[in-house]
């Protein structure tokens, strides 16, 4: 693989495929992150909020994507991350993070790629996209 300096347009991350969402990655996370919105963990609530079953928190799929980032740069050389949320990531379904240098600038006087990155499902429906700026220095 490349070196960070020689990050060029076009060139994609390593995909990180993860396991199957399942209810105890999701309480789990709630246990983490202290979000613990019964919506994510309740199945009769999210039932009653007119929901087929619980769902993956937002700032899960967000967590998947900055691992995808750490997996290709050290943590330290991370700038920015920005991030849509395009849909509800449900329990079951086996998530993908890709990125994708869309072009070097400059930022802060320093040199980074600025990253495509993107959730999506088994079906191939985008969950979350976004982008990142990551130093290359």
């Amino acid at each position: 693989m490349k070196t960070l300096s020689h990050a060029e347009v076009g060139q994609e991350l390593p995909p990180l495929t993860l396991p199957a969402v399942n209810r105890t990655t999701l309480a789990l996370f709630a246990g983490a992150s202290g979000d613990h919105n019964p919506v994510h963990i309740d199945i009769d609530f999210a039932r009653k909020a007119g929901m087929p079953d619980v769902f993956a928190h937002g700032m899960l799929g967000m967590a998947w994507m900055c691992r995808l980032l750490t997996q290709w740069a050290p943590q330290k050389q991370l700038r920015k991350v920005d991030a849509r949320f395009a849909g509800i990531t449900q329990v079951g379904h086996v998530i993908t993070c890709r990125g994708k240098v869309a072009e070097i600038v400059d930022f802060n006087g320093e040199r980074c790629a600025r990253i495509e990155i993107s959730t999506s499902n088994q079906y191939g429906q985008v969950r979350i996209a976004g982008e990142a700026l990551v130093a290359l220095a």
